[in-house]
């Protein structure tokens, strides 16, 4: 199985979708075992699925006030 691509099933309420995607950097931080399984917010889920880490503590800076 190769770590750089996954098929995902969406279920919309209507019907069902397929989604495979192939990541060209990185690689899926997949568990390992059972011991590493857990539960995942939506914003850690969307980083596995873009082949970041689910441990971003520093992801998103928070904005000073005034800067653009």
């Amino acid at each position: 199985w190769s770590k750089d691509r996954y098929k995902c099933l969406y279920f919309d309420g209507d019907g069902f979708a397929m989604l495979y995607k192939r990541l060209d950097n990185g690689k899926l931080q997949w568990p390992k075992d059972e011991n590493e399984v857990r539960n995942l917010s939506q914003k850690e889920l969307r980083w596995l699925l873009e082949g970041l880490s689910i441990q971003q503590p520093k992801a998103i800076r928070p904005s000073s006030k005034g800067a653009f």
